[in-house]
């Protein structure tokens, strides 16, 4: 009996291109090749697909440099990919995809959307979870339904910047400083940044800009910035992971404190006030179920000294890194990551069950 093939899509278009790198390499390498035939293709941050053979050329860069292009069919009766290497093109079945895709044109129902139009099942959220969970704002709005307590914010579009004292008045008449500004539609902190004052709130909004039209203003929570897993959905039962608290070796969690600073440190089952990591895994599954998510997130909050817990924000499609806190929540649970893996293919392969 053939095994079933699975496409492992990477790369992608957004300012997480590389983190999606690494975290593909990491899965790939978790996964058990005896059961299931590989079929990796990389996106170039200028949008070209590109078929690889080997984990050593996304960890080395050098899968850019392939020849032939793949491209997966929105034919429902054809569940393929398309192979072209010069005048040869080839239609290659495939049984699943798991799009290890962070951010813009990957974890935001874009890519779903292209694999519901042609009926082959995949790893993680759908078109509306990973849209409505990659918005900020829009995450905002669901969770305020569910009256989870979430830092209080002001939401700004691009176009508005062009009377600038306006919106800072606005934000100043809503929210004291410090505050954090956010691009809505961005991962990995990507164009976050804190201010203290008009001068460097309206910097802030600038710089947001770039990444995004709609923009997050939110104010500052002091507390333990922490983060839990989320596993399940469909006929399967959601469940959530204990928790994790960030050490961030920057003031605030940005980029590359979390990919390049090796002072960052992770800790799971951290010693938290009253019963807040119970309420956490609580709040976690709520979240989860109220975005229709399926299959994985990472849910992450702020825990105040008073034991208050504060939602942050929800992730369709963490990472998979070495360092990555989904992965390692569920170690601390028993669950390796050759495990882990397997669990989620499984459970994606089922998806149109």
């Amino acid at each position: 009996m053939s095994r079933p093939r699975v496409v492992v899509l990477f790369g992608g278009q957004s300012s997480e291109h590389i983190v999606s790198c690494m975290s593909a390499a990491n899965v790939i390498d978790r996964i058990d090749k005896t059961r299931y035939e590989l079929l990796l293709i990389g996106i170039t941050e200028e949008g070209h697909w590109i078929k690889t053979d080997r984990v050593e050329d996304i960890r080395d860069g050098s899968w850019k440099n392939g020849r032939v292009s793949a491209v997966i069919s929105p034919d429902a009766t054809q569940k393929c990919v398309i192979l072209t290497d010069g005048d040869r093109t080839e239609h290659v079945h495939v049984d699943a995809v798991f799009p290890v895709l962070h951010g813009l044109y990957g974890e935001d129902g874009t890519v779903q959307g292209l694999l519901e139009l042609a009926k082959i099942p995949y790893v993680g959220c759908g078109v509306l979870s990973s849209a409505v969970s990659m918005d900020k704002l829009y995450t905002k709005i669901v969770v305020d339904r569910l009256g989870v307590r979430q830092a209080a914010y002001e939401a700004v579009m691009s176009e508005e910047l062009a009377d600038m004292d306006a919106v800072a008045s606005r934000v100043e008449s809503h929210l004291p400083y410090p505050v954090f500004i956010k691009p809505s539609n961005a991962g990995s902190s990507k164009g976050v940044s804190k201010a203290e004052n008009r001068s460097e709130l309206m910097n802030g909004l600038r710089e947001a800009a770039r990444h995004d039209r709609k923009i997050l203003v939110e104010e500052a929570i002091v507390g333990h910035e922490v983060e839990c897993a989320v596993f399940g959905g469909g006929a399967e039962p959601v469940v959530a992971s204990g928790v994790g608290e960030i050490l961030a070796a920057a003031e605030f969690y940005d980029f590359d404190a979390k990919y390049f600073n090796q002072e960052s440190r992770t800790v799971t089952d951290p010693k938290l006030p009253g019963n807040a990591a119970e309420k956490i895994r609580e709040i976690a599954v709520a979240v989860f179920r109220a975005v229709d998510g399926y299959g994985l997130a990472r849910v992450d909050f702020f825990v105040k000294e008073d034991g208050e817990v504060v939602f942050n924000e929800i992730n369709t499609m963490p990472g998979f890194t070495a360092i990555s806190m989904y992965p390692m929540l569920w170690e601390a649970r028993g669950v390796s990551k050759e495990a882990l893996v397997e669990k989620l293919l499984a459970h994606g392969m089922k998806r149109f069950d």
